[in-house]
């Protein structure tokens, strides 16, 4: 009676087991075709889909700011981007794609300095800079990382709710964009990626766009910061970018006013 009744609670066992495993394989398939889906389950997926129809749903961006990017420029070769909060050399990246494929150059600035290396190996045409971009140089900046490196932080609450695991403080120097540019010799941005996790605001304060006049600009915009980087721009002759507007809930897009439409080199090069 014992053996019947053991074999029995096997049986019980093993169905619980099976029905965990299948409940704990949904939800993971169900994680990894949701983050697959992601971009496309945006309000403005349609517009997304439109684009990763033209340039195909590969891409190397977390979403679809790599196909924004060709998009605006039409795949056009030789530019030059300014990557702040560049982290890992092709995971996430909006300048990967165009380095390895179209021939840009361009800066990579990254105060997380363990990606140099890969920098240095996989990107021959980026310089890596392990600074932090804020609104003054030369100064101590603490920044908070968590497990996965994935972003850095000057404020510990968010880096934590957006990771969703604890961040650990580390130790960063500043500086400005202007200071940067200058030292590498660069007078003009074709593209420029802002995506520093809050702190948007200040390196803006420390950039001088019309001097370098970037023909496009990508900013994560998280809603307490949103609002003033609207109005840096509307302040510095730049407009959002319309067609994007709806396709990209992460980022807005900026371009001088009367240039929003074209991004083309050739265009760009006639107005020099």
């Amino acid at each position: 009676q014992m053996k019947v009744a053991q074999r029995n609670l096997n049986v019980v066992v093993l169905t619980m087991l099976v029905v965990m495993g299948v409940v704990l394989g949904y939800v993971v398939g169900s994680y990894r075709t949701e983050y697959r889906l992601r971009p496309y389950l945006w309000r403005g997926n349609s517009e997304l889909q439109a684009l990763a129809t033209r340039y195909g749903s590969a891409r190397h961006s977390r979403y679809g700011e790599e196909w924004i990017v060709r998009d605006f420029f039409d795949d056009r070769r030789g530019g030059v981007f300014v990557d702040v909060g560049a982290n890992h050399y092709q995971r996430d990246s909006n300048t990967y794609y165009l380095e390895s494929q179209l021939g840009w150059s361009g800066l990579a600035i990254e105060p997380q300095t363990k990606f140099a290396a890969d920098y240095r190996a996989q990107r021959p045409l980026t310089t890596f800079v392990p600074l932090f971009v804020s609104d003054v140089s030369d100064r101590k900046a603490t920044l908070y990382v968590p497990s996965n490196d994935a972003i850095a932080s000057f404020d510990k609450h968010f880096a934590e709710a957006e990771s969703h695991s604890s961040a650990d403080a580390v130790s960063a120097q500043t500086t400005t964009l202007d200071d940067i540019l200058e030292r590498h010799g660069i007078r003009e941005v074709d593209f420029l990626s802002i995506d520093i996790e809050l702190h948007e605001p200040q390196a803006l304060k420390g950039f001088s766009i019309e001097r370098f006049r970037p023909r496009l600009v990508g900013v994560e915009s998280h809603a307490p910061v949103r609002q003033q980087i609207l109005d840096y721009f509307a302040n510095h002759g730049y407009v959002v970018v319309g067609k994007y507007l709806r396709a990209d809930n992460e980022n807005l897009w900026f371009a001088p006013i009367g240039q929003a439409g074209s991004g083309t080199l050739e265009t760009v090069a006639h107005s020099h």
